[in-house]
Parts: structure tokens; sequence; C-alpha cells
């Protein structure tokens, strides 16, 4: 962590919680952490629980984000979200390109570009999701990987859109599997992304940039990971759906 980039933990829900649930669990959080000022607090729900959280964070130290969201602000596109509709409930950050959307959803790199720019469009703060899976970091193909989805995901925005962008770096062979990068390894490839972010752009930027690390994210190894130069941050899954972990993650990165 660079004390010049303020820490970001987000935690992703993915398919989990009914808006009673997230009641429950954004009360929690309110209680556990209402006088954390030293990072910035990102919850994403579900779409059908987005209406629910919004109210009880207004006001809060804590951002509400989606999981997704359509390349197209309007239209004929059954089942599909917009940064306007999702304006409406003070969405302030959107997880772009997540791993799980890229392999289920087969999304491209071009895709989440597309979204990329409609985020920025509607002035959302997009999380944009990067990483290699088990048999391509096994062929050492991780640098390859990450630079190719860097350049895809990441084109068409401006330098000063890109300093508002944040850049997750999920190792999909560590997600949900209880594996984690360690530290070492995370911020070899955190280095990496920002030295691309800095080439695509400009090293200024790239100093900017908040670069997250997901992956088997859970309290015991957050200090350690926190601490290393080029961490920003995490995105959380698992360890993000109850109070007490996602709780003693963001103390433990402080």
């Amino acid at each position: 962590m660079d004390k010049n980039r303020k820490l970001i933990i987000a935690g992703n829900w993915k398919q989990n919680k009914t808006a009673a649930e997230a009641h429950d669990l954004v009360v929690g959080l309110k209680r556990e952490l209402g006088t954390v000022k030293e990072v910035d607090i990102v919850v994403c729900p579900p779409f059908t629980a987005l209406n629910e959280v919004s109210k009880l964070v207004l006001d809060s130290n804590i951002w509400l984000g989606a999981q997704n969201m359509s390349e197209h602000n309007t239209g004929a596109y059954t089942g599909e979200i917009g940064a306007g509709m999702l304006k409406e409930f003070s969405v302030r950050y959107v997880i772009l390109g997540h791993s799980e959307r890229r392999e289920y959803q087969k999304e491209s790199d071009a895709l989440v570009s597309a979204k990329l720019q409609a985020a920025h469009g509607a002035s959302l703060k997009p999380i944009v999701c990067v990483g290699e899976t088990l048999t391509e970091r096994e062929a050492n193909q991780t640098e390859e990987v990450l630079a190719r989805q860097l350049k895809g995901s990441l084109a068409g925005i401006t330098g000063e859109l890109m300093e508002e962008t944040i850049v997750a770096y999920e190792p999909v062979w560590a997600i949900g599997t209880g594996k984690v990068a360690t530290p070492d390894q995370a911020q070899a490839v955190h280095a990496f992304i920002r030295s691309k972010i800095s080439e695509l752009f400009n090293p200024s930027v790239a100093k900017h940039v908040r670069i997250q690390y997901g992956g088997s994210v859970k309290p015991g190894n957050t200090r350690e990971l926190m601490s290393q130069p080029d961490v920003d941050g995490a995105l959380v899954g698992g360890a993000a759906l109850e109070v007490r972990s996602f709780s003693d993650i963001i103390k433990n990165s402080i």
C-alpha cells in the first residue's frame, strides 16, 4: 500500500443474500465499521438487494457497488441493467469483467471495454477484473494474459478516467479455492500491472491507480497482503458474506 493511494476493500456478494439478509448484514457492518475512515468500504449485493442496501448506507461510510452492468444504458436488451438504473439507487462502484462472467457468460475484453466506457459516461467508478487461470499460470503465461486483458479491457478511456478506475487482480486459481497468492507473488503481479498501466497511459496515471487483490482474502492474510507497496485493497468474495469476517478484513488492513 502506498499512503498516497487510499485503500479500497469491496465485498462481492455474488449470487447470495435476499433483501432481508442483505439488510441484516449491512446493519451489522455499519455497527462494526462506523468509525473507519482510512479505507473506502464498498458492498456489492445482487441487483435485487440494491434498493434495500442503498437506503441503509445513505449517510454512512459504506459505498454501494453493483456486480455488473450493461454496456447499453437503455433499449431492447432483455435481462440487462443499465448505468442509469444503478444510479437511481445511488450506486457508486461497479464490478466489470469478473472472472466468473468472463468464464460463464463468455465476456470478452472488448465487451468489458464497452462497459467501462459506459460506466465512466455515467460517472460510476468501475472495478475492472483481470487474472489468469491455473493452467495459464503453470504455463508461465501470467504476464502475457494480464497484458492482453489490460490492453483490451482498458481501451478507449483517457488517462484522467483511468485514474478513476480500480483494477482488481484476481488469480482465477485462488477464487473460492482457499488457495491464495503469497504476499510476494501478489506484489510481483501488482507491480507488473502497474507497469503495464504506465505503458498504456503514463507513469503519473499508473501511480494513482488503485489495484486490489482478490483471491481467498481472509482476516488472517489481510495484513500481510495489504502491506505490499502495490496492493491497494481487496476484492473479497466469501468472507464478505459475514459481518465478523468482512469487518475483521477491513480492521486488519488499517
